[in-house]
């Protein structure tokens, strides 16, 4: 999938979002969106490095203890 691809259908969740808000205002979108998207990354990434942190990491572009603590919060480890 090319990154058009995912920005494609990032768009069109966050337009059936607001189709589905049905006028209410959202709130907190952004961090709702960054939990949303990062457990999927993380749990990808994690697989796809045979669940090597440091390079997992690497792929990422975070430092290991960032990684370590964003697994903890979404419960992947």
């Amino acid at each position: 999938m090319s990154q058009k691809n995912i920005e494609e259908s990032v768009r069109t969740s966050l337009q059936s979002y607001f189709t589905d808000l049905r006028g209410s205002e959202p709130d907190g979108m952004y961090d709702m969106l960054v939990r949303v998207v990062e457990k999927p990354l993380l749990e990808v990434v994690m697989n796809e490095a045979d669940n090597n942190q440091s390079r997992a990491a690497q792929w990422l572009g975070l430092n290991r203890n960032t990684l370590r603590k964003k697994l903890l919060e979404h419960k992947l480890l």
